[in-house]
C-alpha cells in the first residue's frame, strides 16, 4: 500500500478545515501549529502544514489498522 499524491479538491479542502478547528483547542495539533509559526511559517502555511501531519497520521492508522492515542506506539524489534 502507498499513499497517493493526488487527491481530490474537496478532500483536501476537508482536512485543511478539519486542520484549521483543530488548533482551537489545547492539544499536539495546536502545538504543532504554534511550532510552525514559530518557524516563521505563516498562518496558511501552518494549516497546510498541520493538515498534511494529519493525513499521514490517519493514513498511517489505516495501513497499521489500529485506534489513535496521544502518545506515539513503541518500536518492538
Amino acid at each position: 500500500m502507498h499513499r497517493p499524491k493526488r487527491y481530490s479538491r474537496r478532500l483536501r479542502r476537508v482536512f485543511y478545515l478539519s486542520a484549521q478547528t483543530s488548533i482551537v483547542r489545547d492539544g499536539p495539533n495546536r502545538d504543532y501549529y504554534l511550532k510552525k509559526r514559530g518557524e516563521g511559517c505563516k498562518h496558511v502555511q501552518a494549516v497546510i502544514a498541520l493538515a498534511r501531519r494529519r493525513t499521514s497520521v490517519m493514513w498511517a492508522l489505516l495501513r497499521d489498522n489500529r485506534t489513535f492515542t496521544p502518545t506515539p506506539p513503541t518500536q518492538t524489534a
